[in-house]
């Protein structure tokens, strides 16, 4: 059935929102970009004569299709390169949706987007649908096909396993800025003690090269060895040969309302290096350099506006 110009703009209208849930749900932009056009289409071959209220129906149909997604991505990923990631989105992407509250920009971090890969797809269907967009759980029962009992215990569950124990610290641009330059300077400075002191005990680090850019295949656990390896990709001939390569520039970002690290040549972002930052120091870096999931980071860092570069590199 064709769209009436009244049908295409309420779901216009709707895409955001639906680009919002879909990226929390399969922490991929282009899989999300992709679930959302298949309900636009599904909203275009439907009996929308018959659709009491679209915004329930657009969202019931794109969890749906998220979660028939999940559940195939949990085969793909076992055939999956060294460590996998999230894809990492630059703030102020409309993607990232609501930050009003702590709830829903800790819903959107690479900590907890990362978390979310343990939980089953109804858990993170759920999970997500209650913290990042308050729906009531009468309104995820209805979505899920479930009972309003059902959906408040595994919410709870959820909770229960997405929770680190760890608060994160809340950062703004300014000191996101401040955090990445003091990392960038200790790691440039050739010694592991300024790392180390910026690091908690246990702070791991993971490297997401998909087998499509060189990365580490194992996390690393503890400050000392993460410094040490940091040192070394600062120093070393490697990275410098990476940067001169097309003229490479360091910028300071925020990330999934986390600082980082962007590395960017001819106007493409090549790699992210995103901060866990806690009260007691950086408790992770996660270092993604996959180009597959640097395609919509760096379309968005073309059209915004940026500061000069905190190192360059002809």
């Amino acid at each position: 059935m064709e769209l009436s110009p009244r049908e295409v703009a309420l779901f216009e209208g709707a895409r955001g929102r639906l680009e919002a849930i879909a990226y929390r749900l399969l922490g991929s932009a282009s899989d999300a970009e992709d679930a959302v056009q298949e309900a636009f289409l599904r909203w275009q071959a439907a009996d929308r004569d018959r659709i009491e209220v679209p915004e329930a129906w657009l969202t019931k149909v794109l969890t749906n299709l998220c979660l028939n997604q999940l559940t195939s991505a949990r085969a793909r990923r076992e055939t999956y390169v060294g460590q996998w990631l999230p894809e990492p989105v630059l703030a102020g992407d409309p993607m990232l949706g609501p930050a009003e509250t702590a709830e829903q920009r800790e819903s959107v971090s690479l900590a907890v987007l990362a978390v979310l890969e343990r939980l089953s797809p109804r858990e993170r269907a759920v999970y997500v649908l209650r913290e990042a967009f308050g729906y009531p759980h009468a309104e995820i029962a209805a979505i899920l096909d479930t009972t309003e009992a059902a959906s408040q215990q595994i919410h709870h569950r959820a909770r229960q396993r997405v929770a680190s124990g760890r608060a994160r610290a809340q950062v703004d641009a300014a000191a996101a800025t401040r955090i990445v330059e003091r990392f960038l300077a200790a790691a440039l400075s050739g010694d592991t003690a300024p790392l180390v002191e910026m690091l908690t005990a246990d702070a791991v680090s993971i490297s997401d090269g998909g087998g499509r850019a060189p990365a580490r295949k194992d996390p690393l656990t503890g400050a000392i060895a993460i410094a040490r390896f940091v040192r070394g990709l600062f120093t070393s001939t490697t990275v410098k040969r990476l940067l001169a390569d097309g003229g490479h520039a360091l910028h300071a970002a925020v990330v999934n309302d986390e600082p980082a690290l962007l590395a960017v040549a001819g106007g493409r972002v090549v790699a992210v290096m995103a901060f866990d930052v806690t009260p007691d120091g950086v408790a992770a870096i996660r270092f993604q350099v996959n180009p597959d999931k640097l395609e919509r980071i760096s379309r968005q860092w073309a059209a915004s506006e940026h500061g000069e570069p905190l190192a360059r590199y002809a």
